[in-house]
């Protein structure tokens, strides 16, 4: 299914700085950059849940935050792109 992340994590602080590194190198890790705090990953149930505890770990809950868009098997038909592409389909070949 795909799950659409967004985050947003108070950089205020040092420590915020490092949150919002470790955020992101995890959902780099699961998934395809679509935007600066925006990832479009294609998991399955259980790699969804791992990944949603890992990020809800790294972040301090009274400053930052995090959503999930379960948009299912079928969402190629629930995403519209308008504009520049600066990423790769998700489920397409990473070498050219």
């Amino acid at each position: 299914m795909l799950i659409l992340i967004t985050y947003d994590v108070n950089t205020e602080t040092a420590a915020g700085k490092t949150r919002l590194r470790k955020v992101a190198k995890q959902c780099v890790n699961y998934g395809t950059r679509v935007q600066n705090s925006v990832f479009e990953c294609v998991l399955d149930n259980a790699q969804f849940i791992l990944l949603k505890s890992i990020l809800t770990d790294i972040i301090d809950r009274s400053v930052d935050s995090l959503r999930f868009y379960k948009l299912g098997t079928k969402y190629r038909t629930k995403v519209e792109h308008v504009g520049v592409d600066r990423g790769v389909h998700v489920e397409g070949p990473l070498i050219l």
